[in-house]
């Protein structure tokens, strides 16, 4: 019999997984990571020794219990952690573990696969020195070891600031904060925001925070460049007063959050485009269920709402599939959690306000910028493309090769995306957007196949 099968060990699979088990469900957990927790409560190494207060802040206590979940649930379940999924086709999964190649037949899935930055290029973001706020967060968390003597972050979203906290309560040196999102922006936000007043109050404490201990933090700044010859030696900003410059070693930034649909779209799930989060989604019911009666979406891989709703939304999945395969569940506990999911998307439209997109960005970018290192295409070569009359992201990348290296555009896609429609004077959500290819993360070659 083939078995349940939750796709990602972070908050949403980690609670679906409790939640299955509860029912007398023995499901099989793939988690890439050697640790639960996802990338909010990522588990430093079993012999690191930093606190937990010290390495999720205010978040200890959520990151503890979910922690103290997982490893109450491993002889409950088939967990399999090092386990990256790299294809989804014919009902079956495609793993790889210590170097091997295997197949995993599913009679349901629940895709839980988070997301990642959202990176959009300036010069000089290729030199060393140079990272996502995911990276520099990895970095801390995992290893314990800032990304540079003397960092500065720049981006918008929540993780901007807590990145940037999280370093300077550390000890890194923290030389400023670029928030590109205007204060006026912030303000006119703040009804939508109030929706989640603990959630606020973090943001403003970590805000505060900062300012208190002497980091400067500018708003409506917008970051112009990386300078360096071997590594990162500077960076380029402006405000309304004009261009500044930074010494610097390292830099970290990301313009908020993209989930990671892939492996939803390989398993054929419908999508929209969802103008609250800028992306193409793959579209799912209240509960979780997908246009795919066998798959379930949860978490932020399905839309960017934060580690409370994909617990919620983790619980969920598992409870409409523990439905559909004839378990009886709590009569009220599902529109419990549809009611908090909805007010938590009620303080999601509040943080899009806050910190709004920066849709310059495609126009003012110089066409010598590279946008996809994986294959050396630049801005201006996407131009070309779009010049001579291919708008459609997909005929884009045939003629220019854009998104066809080893991200598989999970990197550059949403930036193409930008300058595509810029360049042909069209929205973004008309240009299409990028067909899931596997394998969706790079594999190693000379690969043992399992049989």
């Amino acid at each position: 019999m083939k078995p349940v099968v939750i796709i990602g060990a972070g908050p949403a699979g980690i609670r679906a997984a409790q939640t299955l088990v509860a029912h007398g469900v023995r499901p099989v957990l793939l988690d890439e990571a050697a640790r639960g927790g996802g990338q909010i409560y990522r588990r430093q190494p079993a012999n690191f020794t930093r606190s937990p207060v010290k390495l999720y802040g205010f978040e200890a206590r959520k990151a503890q219990a979910l922690h103290q979940t997982i490893d109450q649930l491993r002889e409950q379940l088939d967990y399999r952690p090092d386990t990256l999924v790299w294809n989804a086709e014919d009902g079956a999964l495609d793993t790889l573990h210590d170097g091997r190649a295997a197949r995993l037949g599913f009679s349901r899935v629940i895709v839980a696969t988070g997301a990642t930055d959202r990176v959009l290029p300036v010069p000089g973001w290729t030199l060393p020195g140079v990272y996502s706020l995911g990276a520099a967060q990895i970095a801390l968390k995992f290893q314990g070891c800032a990304i540079g003597e003397r960092v500065v972050f720049a981006g918008s979203g929540p993780l901007l600031y807590l990145v940037a906290y999280q370093y300077a309560k550390a000890g890194a040196k923290v030389i400023a904060v670029l928030d590109s999102s205007p204060f006026s922006a912030q303000a006119r936000a703040l009804p939508g925001l109030l929706a989640q007043p603990a959630t606020l109050a973090k943001g403003l404490y970590y805000r505060g925070w900062l300012t208190a201990h002497g980091i400067p933090v500018h708003q409506g700044a917008t970051l112009q460049g990386v300078e360096g010859e071997q590594r990162t030696q500077a960076l380029i900003w402006s405000d309304a007063k004009g261009q500044h410059r930074l010494d610097c070693d390292a830099v970290a930034f990301a313009h908020g959050l993209r989930s990671e649909t892939q492996l939803a779209d390989l398993l054929g799930c419908e999508f929209a485009w969802n103008p609250l989060n800028r992306a193409w989604l793959p579209q799912r019911d209240r509960a979780g269920r997908s246009s795919v009666a066998e798959v379930y979406l949860a978490g932020d891989g399905a839309g960017i709402m934060g580690a409370d709703a994909a617990e919620m939304a983790g619980e969920r999945a598992a409870l409409a599939l523990l439905e559909d395969t004839g378990h009886l569940i709590p009569a009220q506990r599902p529109a419990q959690l549809e009611q908090s999911l909805e007010r938590i998307g009620d303080f999601r439209q509040g943080l899009e306000r806050a910190f709004a997109f920066p849709e310059d960005w495609a126009a003012r970018i110089n066409d010598d910028v590279m946008v996809c290192r994986c294959e050396e295409v630049r801005a201006g070569d996407i131009r070309e493309v779009v010049r001579e009359g291919h708008w459609e992201i997909n005929r884009v990348k045939a003629h220019c090769r854009i998104g066809m290296g080893r991200c598989q555009g999970r990197m550059c896609g949403a930036a193409a995306a930008e300058i595509i429609a810029c360049e042909s004077r069209r929205d973004v959500s008309d240009i299409g957007r990028l067909r899931a290819q596997s394998p969706i993360k790079p594999l190693p070659f000379g690969l043992e196949i399992e049989a």
